[in-house]
């Protein structure tokens, strides 16, 4: 469920819209003036630790000869 409210009323009520994404995982849509300003919603995911970041890239190895010639042209 997408939920349109306006930054002032976002001020007013942040506490009950912060609850209701993380309980319920509503989204608001935030307008200001008629514009979409942001988006709060439930994330994604919880994230990554450090350690299973190492884990997955540890072993990925260095890049090649020519990795920095290759951004560089970029």
């Amino acid at each position: 469920m997408e939920t349109t409210i306006t930054t002032g009323d976002l001020a007013d009520t942040l506490a009950e819209v912060l609850d209701r994404v993380e309980t319920r995982g509503e989204r608001f849509v935030v307008e200001s003036n008629g514009e979409r300003v942001a988006t709060i919603a439930p994330p994604t995911s919880r994230g990554i630790t450090l350690a299973a970041l190492i884990a997955q890239v540890g072993d990925l190895g260095m890049p090649g000869d020519g990795f920095a010639d290759d951004l560089e042209a970029i």
